[in-house]
């Protein structure tokens, strides 16, 4: 049975609201240690804030960090996916779109993050699971 996104995922990950400045959304990200954060607005996935943006729309730009707002600068319409979705299924939308990390949404509402660590994780878990149950299979009859 293939491992679903609920499996892997991050839930409730930390989120900022379209005001919130590119400074403390960059202090946010570095405190957490994480690459991007959903931007909610009223319960809703509105757009992705990722380092990138950070870097390419707003460093690169000279924006002031503290009078720019996480809304000005984050990617739209960010590709997403459901809890329900097979692993297999994630990876191929993250390649398709040339991503990292998922939100994951059900509902219209987003209920956690996925990103390819994640899966990784996910499978290097089952790998330790088969070779567990491999070095637990008897061997010859039992004495």
């Amino acid at each position: 049975m293939a491992k679903k996104v609920r499996d892997a995922m991050t839930p409730e990950p930390r989120v900022a609201d379209p005001s919130l400045s590119l400074a403390e959304a960059a202090q946010l990200m570095r405190s957490e240690d994480i690459g991007s954060l959903p931007v909610v607005q009223e319960g809703q996935l509105v757009a992705v804030l990722t380092d990138r943006d950070i870097v390419v729309r707003a460093v690169a730009e000279s924006a002031d960090p503290s009078a720019t707002k996480v809304g000005d600068i984050a990617s739209r319409k960010p590709v997403t996916i459901e809890p329900d979705e097979d692993l297999d299924e994630a990876l191929a939308q993250m390649a398709r779109a040339q991503v990292r990390r998922l939100p994951v949404v059900e509902g219209g509402r987003l209920v956690g993050v996925l990103a390819q660590a994640d899966i990784a994780q996910e499978a290097k878990s089952k790998q330790a699971g088969e070779l567990v149950e491999e070095i637990s299979k008897p061997t010859g009859p039992a004495a």
